[in-house]
């Protein structure tokens, strides 16, 4: 079995695969404070509740953009799991061309994130992630990944709303009934999910333009289907995008 880990700034996402199938999944809190004991203790116990035998991890493969979390990451499947853990990044046969001006520079999930899309849609594509940061990336009919945008997240924008302006509350992030907020919460809610809405289909749009055609847009991370909901670019929703292209990876580096 091979377990998958993709650290975010905010959530971390573990994935088991037997083979090609995902057979679990979980989503943790991210942070730097954990050991490499209290990682590996947290791990097993979630396979221990998914009635997995931690002893049928064979291999793991991590995408992270935390980069003190590596060290700590790899000491774990070195003690609990007896392997080396696979972290993309440079020197990792990834299958495609990176077209950026520092290939370095690209963070590690959106290259499998475009990994995984291509994999399963081979044609012109848009991946659009729903992290801490939401992010664009544009992959070519080929395979080669182009480059994209990077905007705050749309957590960050509500939290930023909340800190700076007084008199606004903290509000759960939901669709609004109407357009024309008829209350605070409503009218914040409003702006937020039609704005953000209105913020992906004006980017993709620009790079369906500069990708000279109609390419397919993709949308992964937790709040990808509220957005995809009221957007007119989003094709396809995938939420295990990341998991399933750290697979490939794995098996591309096996």
């Amino acid at each position: 079995m091979l377990l998958t880990i993709d650290v975010g700034n905010t959530n971390t996402v573990l994935g088991v695969f037997d083979g090609p199938r995902l057979v679990e999944h979980w989503r943790i809190e991210t942070t730097t404070r954990r050991t490499s004991d209290e990682h590996g203790i947290l791990v097993c116990q979630l396979l221990a509740h998914a009635r997995i035998d931690a002893a049928r991890v064979r291999a793991i493969a991590v995408s992270s953009v935390v980069p003190p979390l590596q060290r700590v990451l790899r000491i774990m499947g070195r003690r609990y799991f007896s392997c080396e853990p696979l972290f993309v990044g440079p020197g990792i046969r990834t299958g495609m061309p990176v077209l950026y001006d520092n290939p370095a520079e690209v963070g590690a999930d959106r290259i499998v994130n475009a990994v995984a899309a291509h994999a399963r849609w081979p044609m012109p594509l848009v991946i659009v992630d729903f992290g801490t940061a939401t992010t664009f990336d544009a992959v070519s009919a080929r395979g080669e990944y182009l480059g994209g945008a990077i905007c705050p997240g749309i957590t960050i924008s509500m939290e930023a709303l909340f800190q700076s302006a007084s008199k606004l509350p903290r509000v759960d992030l939901t669709r609004p009934e109407n357009v024309l907020g008829r209350n605070t919460v409503a009218s914040m809610q409003s702006g937020i999910v039609f704005g953000y809405v209105g913020l992906v289909d004006g980017i993709c749009s620009r790079m369906a333009t500069a990708l000279g055609g109609s390419p397919k847009v993709v949308a992964t991370g937790g709040l990808a289907p509220l957005i995809a909901s009221e957007s007119n670019a989003i094709h396809e929703v995938d939420e295990f995008l990341t998991l399933n292209g750290l697979r490939i990876l794995h098996e591309r580096n096996a």
